[in-house]
């Protein structure tokens, strides 16, 4: 989380392993496509996912490039980090990102895994920080 928002970091940490050539090609089609979560984070913020990706490969912390999203786009209150937040950690379950949660988990060979129900979960497993995780997908 950077400055009370889910998601944003990791879509920074994206653009900068891209940069350097060690992001995994399965995560290239979707970097800032509309209908993804780098999308939806972009579009919460009212900035062009080009224009992030170029202030990203410029350098800085995580927060120090999210307060440029707040000067460029839009700064959320406490009320709208609430609802994205909320969203965010729900993507995949029940909605129309679940046919691709459930395609992410085949593809890695944890179909079974009953306990990873949204993409956060699948994020966190993905990280680490999930049981079982492994931090390869």
């Amino acid at each position: 989380m950077t400055s009370g928002m889910m998601y944003f970091p990791r879509m920074l940490d994206k653009i900068r392993q891209y940069t350097r050539g060690e992001l995994h090609e399965d995560y290239h089609e979707n970097l800032g496509a509309p209908r993804t979560l780098d999308g939806a984070c972009c579009n919460f913020l009212r900035v062009n996912y080009d224009d992030l990706r170029e202030r990203t490969r410029q350098g800085g912390t995580d927060e120090e490039i999210l307060e440029w999203c707040f000067q460029s786009g839009r700064q959320p209150n406490e009320g709208d980090l609430f609802v994205w937040n909320g969203f965010v950690s729900k993507v995949g379950w029940r909605d129309s990102f679940s046919p691709r949660l459930e395609g992410r988990k085949k593809k890695h060979g944890i179909a079974g895994r009953t306990d990873i129900l949204t993409m956060a979960d699948l994020i966190d497993f993905d990280e680490g920080r999930f049981p079982g995780g492994t931090g390869t997908l």
